[in-house]
């Protein structure tokens, strides 16, 4: 079978993990099924010359960003770099006139903004790394930023998150071409997931708050993370940190930037997340486990946190075996 063609946008200040860690996955798959001819990855860059990584590594691109023509079979990829608020006018031009030509346009971490610059996901939803998300949003309001999500598909237009984040995408991209099986060769091959739900949270629930300062409220963090199933009443966490109910919740909200309800919400859906995505319990224990009680209670949360049931998260994200 012919290759698929991958064009891999190069430029100073670019951050290589968001280059080679795509370019590793589609690599791989050249690995996993050699009859099927994998992927072809050509680099290119303004000018054709070598370019300086954020980190200080040099790329030496396979050729000139000028010369090159995406066709319907190409897979476009932009990687991010350090936004500095412009942009290189040699690619947003480019990507202006030659962009909308490829089969699918693809972005990894602030990549996005450069897709944005170009007018490419006007009408579109999009992720990019969350320090970005606002002013994606405040300076392009015709795409309709997702701040959440690892990655986000729209059409033949597919965007991520930060830095890993390329890789989960690259990944599903493997997966919808050549199949599983592939796809998760390739992730053993990395010690990486198979993938993870695109839109799966940016942050951990632990990550998305932030770490209280004072160590009796640290230690209630990590007891919630270790036990979302256990009395995670204000009054037991209270207790736990030795303070009055309402002074643990005033210190805790003040420290962490969220009330203790709302976090104990937010570890509990993550803990029933990954056992939706990773196991084959039924949503009853799933229930029990995570605090809820009831497979009600659970369908309640995971509607108002995620906007679907746990049964519809699993059927689209579930082992398949399930």
């Amino acid at each position: 079978m012919p290759q698929r063609d991958v064009l891999v946008v190069l430029y100073d200040g670019v951050q290589s993990l968001d280059v080679t860690g795509p370019v590793e996955v589609f690599d791989g798959a050249g690995r996993c099924r050699p009859g099927d001819g994998g992927y072809a990855v050509r680099t290119v860059s303004p000018g054709g010359g070598p370019v300086r990584t954020g980190s200080g590594l040099t790329l030496v691109p396979d050729g000139d960003l000028e010369d090159a023509r995406p066709g319907p079979d190409t897979t476009l990829l932009v990687p991010g770099g350090r936004y500095t608020g412009d942009f290189d006018p040699r690619i947003t031009d480019w990507l202006r006139a030659h962009g909308g030509r490829a089969g699918r346009l693809v972005s990894v971490c602030t990549g996005g903004l450069l897709l944005a610059e170009a007018g490419l996901l006007d009408g579109r939803r999009a992720a990019t790394h969350w320090s970005v998300c606002e002013r994606m949003a405040r300076d392009y309001p015709r795409v309709t930023v997702e701040p959440d999500p690892i990655y986000v598909r729209d059409g033949h237009v597919a965007t991520s998150a930060g830095v890993t984040a390329g890789i989960d995408l690259a990944l599903a991209l493997v997966e919808e071409d050549l199949g599983r099986d592939v796809a998760l060769l390739i992730a053993r091959h990395l010690v990486v997931f198979l993938r993870r739900p695109g839109n799966q949270a940016q942050f951990s629930a632990q990550l998305a708050a932030q770490t209280a300062r004072r160590e009796p409220l640290r230690e209630v963090q990590h007891w919630i993370s270790q036990h979302p199933g256990g009395d995670l009443s204000v009054e037991a966490l209270a207790a736990r940190a030795a303070l009055s109910p309402r002074h643990f919740a005033r210190a805790f909200q003040a420290e962490t930037g969220v009330t203790p309800g709302r976090y104990v919400e937010r570890v509990r859906v993550e803990h029933a997340r990954r056992m939706l995505e990773e196991s084959g319990e039924g949503v009853a224990r799933i229930s029990r486990e995570c605090g809820y009680g009831t497979p009600e209670a659970l369908r309640r949360a995971f509607v108002r946190t995620l906007g679907q049931s746990p049964t519809e998260y699993r059927r689209r994200f579930g082992p398949p075996a399930v």
